[in-house]
């Protein structure tokens, strides 16, 4: 994508529109390294691997991409230039790693394009690298990014500042787009919307927020109102919801998006509250539908777990309800990204 078309405020649009009308994200990027033997048991998460192994997340990136993935992410979510000091690197350091973590994921990109130039990969559609901002409380390690607690000190300030010059380098990294993930309250959600508007950040980006119960952030705050945060921000291409269960993907599709005045005869209980929510591009990325225990810093088993399988089921739906960009989070794979790549290809060409 050329630099006026990032500029553009139909950026998301234009790239759906190149895209078939929909786009797949990557899947879980800190669980897939796992999964290759990287301990990530470290306050940087994924983030270490930036580090001591670079070349193991360019080979995730690349099985997510011949896995259809359109939209891969950098593995910057809990890179911060704090949490690289504490670990005794300097600021400029820490700054260099926030790039190579967009530079890698380019990287990959420039290999899978040189593999379709041979006649190895099934197409060269349009890829975008988005570059990952993970919450405040993805820093504390403390899974306070899951709670959205961050106690009465923390300021709108505190997290503008906290976040402020990570924004600035990634912007300058580039990356095709920011993606603001895992968003676990509205004070947060408000702090990226200034930070975008005061530090006139030129390349677009998406907010995702993360659900416990289906209805509100995890915070508690309203969903509604968060989604009216992002939707205000004119840098703000994308809405959506990751690292949430899949079960409860298609009701938040529904309280996000807006509906046309024509539809409120048929949606009158809901009364104003549909003037909140977004006609910009829903995202969509659950996790496998585990749930993530902060104190013991490990992924608990549920009866909300899904398969691939189940994720095929739910597409159709999510897409029915409205969202345009699909991936995972947390626990999926390149086989849940195949899987949502191949569903996704047959609602659109059935056999």
């Amino acid at each position: 994508m050329g630099i006026a078309a990032l500029l553009s405020p139909t950026f998301m649009a234009e790239f759906l529109s190149q895209s078939g009308g929909y786009a797949v994200i990557d899947g879980g990027l800190a669980t897939e390294l796992q999964r290759h033997g990287a301990d990530l048991n470290d306050p940087l998460w994924s983030a270490k691997c930036l580090v001591h192994s670079p070349d193991l997340i360019r080979r995730v990136h690349l099985d997510y991409l011949e896995a259809g993935a359109s939209i891969i992410t950098s593995a910057s979510y809990q890179a911060t230039i704090p949490g690289f000091e504490t670990k005794g690197f300097s600021r400029e350091e820490g700054e260099a790693l926030l790039r190579r973590s967009v530079e890698i994921a380019c990287e990959a990109r420039n290999i899978y394009y040189e593999r379709c130039g041979k006649g190895t990969c099934p197409d060269q559609r349009p890829i975008l690298v988005a570059a990952s901002v993970g919450s405040y409380g993805a820093y504390l390690a403390d899974g306070s990014e899951y709670s959205g607690d961050y106690g009465d000190a923390v300021t709108l300030e505190t997290l503008k500042d906290f976040h402020r010059r990570r924004v600035q380098v990634l912007a300058e990294s580039g990356a095709d787009l920011i993606a603001f993930e895992t968003i676990p309250n509205k004070l947060e959600a408000e702090a990226y919307a200034e930070l975008l508007d005061e530090e006139n950040i030129t390349i677009p980006a998406w907010l995702s927020f993360n659900s416990l119960d289906g209805i509100t952030v995890v915070s508690g705050d309203s969903l509604l109102e968060c989604a009216s945060v992002a939707d205000s921000c004119k840098q703000v291409v994308a809405v959506g919801i990751n690292c949430t269960a899949p079960r409860f993907i298609h009701g938040l599709i529904l309280l996000i998006r807006k509906v046309p005045f024509y539809h409120f005869k048929y949606l009158a209980s809901f009364g104003d509250l549909i003037l909140q929510v977004t006609t910009k591009p829903v995202v969509v990325y659950p996790n496998s539908g585990e749930t993530y225990d902060g104190v013991r810093k490990e992924w608990v088993e549920s009866s909300g777990v899904e398969k691939d399988g189940d994720f095929v089921s739910y597409v159709g739906k999510w897409r029915e309800a409205g969202a345009s960009l699909f991936g995972g989070c947390c626990r999926t794979t390149p086989h849940t990204i195949n899987a949502i790549s191949m569903a996704l290809s047959n609602t659109l060409c059935p056999h």
